[in-house]
């Protein structure tokens, strides 16, 4: 592949590991928000990301996150190499390359599991981040919170849904965000969650296993927060194997009231969709609101 960026991602790491490198094989890594590719010298590859110079914040985020994850200890994740800009329209993230494979056998779940109890047993003094981040390319506030419900609801649930009524998801679905933002507390009243380090944004598409089986996880939006988050985002589009689901559960049990929570869990992500991919995702984010929503009111009654 060509592009007008890969000269300066070149300066960039021949400046971080040398000037023995130089691009001689590049090629389109598959499809995504930004362009992808993987390029070669003959002996080193390396994992790049391309964008317009204003995902650059955002390839910093990713840089933040993934550092976070590699010092807990419990996943491997790609090593950040670069980050920076051609000084015009384009920007760029430079990762190690790492030989990746999907999570398919009992194995690779269970072992995946252990490595996600030991992510969510490190955890912080608030809920939130250093930084604010972003959950695909939609920004995320991560303001330090003490209170996990008003956190959520804020700085979660409230922004996405006048996101989404900026592009024009109104009616129903603003009815149900409206009733729903005073009766997240509910959720919680008998459940405090930890401030656990969450990747943030864990679907299949963003966990791996290397070829010895070793447990990888990449593309995260870092918080401390409640662990449940994650393990709802798992089950979303296409889940993961069933023993990760067992093993997890074996490893750290979870509260009573999780599938109720899960709801809500899910509803963020689907309101990502909705925002980032139009309105095939406004059925599922309005379901998942209602149903909350009735859940909630049979509590009060």
């Amino acid at each position: 592949m060509t592009h007008p960026a890969l000269p300066a991602v070149e300066a960039a790491i021949r400046q971080r590991i040398g000037n023995r490198f130089h691009i001689r094989d590049s090629q389109t890594a598959g499809a995504g928000i930004d362009t992808t590719a993987i390029i070669a010298d003959g002996s080193e590859r390396f994992f790049v990301k391309l964008g317009s110079a204003d995902r650059l914040p955002m390839f910093e985020a990713e840089i933040d996150g993934l550092l976070a994850l590699a010092a807990a200890g419990s996943f491997r994740t790609p090593t950040p190499i670069a980050s920076g800009g051609d000084g015009g329209a384009h920007a760029f993230l430079v990762l190690e390359h790492l030989e990746l494979h999907p999570l398919q056998s009992a194995e690779h779940g269970s072992r995946f599991a252990d490595a996600l109890v030991a992510l969510h047993q490190t955890t912080g003094p608030h809920f939130g981040w250093r930084r604010d981040n972003f959950i695909g390319s939609t920004p995320q506030c991560n303001t330090f919170a003490d209170n996990w419900a008003l956190f959520f609801t804020e700085h979660r649930l409230r922004p996405q849904f006048a996101l989404a009524r900026s592009r024009g998801f109104g009616g129903e679905l603003q009815k149900q965000g409206e009733r729903l933002f005073d009766r997240v507390p509910a959720l919680f009243l008998d459940y405090r969650p930890r401030e656990s380090l969450l990747h943030g944004d864990l679907w299949h598409g963003n966990a791996a296993v290397l070829a010895d089986g070793t447990p990888t996880i990449y593309d995260p939006a870092v918080h401390y927060g409640d662990r449940e988050s994650d393990l709802a985002m798992s089950e979303l589009f296409g889940g993961f194997p069933g023993s990760f689901y067992a093993r997890y559960r074996t490893g750290w049990a979870l509260d009573e009231g999780y599938e109720t929570r899960k709801q809500l869990y899910s509803l963020y992500h689907m309101l990502n969709h909705l925002n980032l991919f139009g309105r095939g995702y406004l059925g599922e984010a309005l379901r998942l609101a209602t149903r909350l929503n009735q859940a909630l009111a049979l509590r009060r009654d």
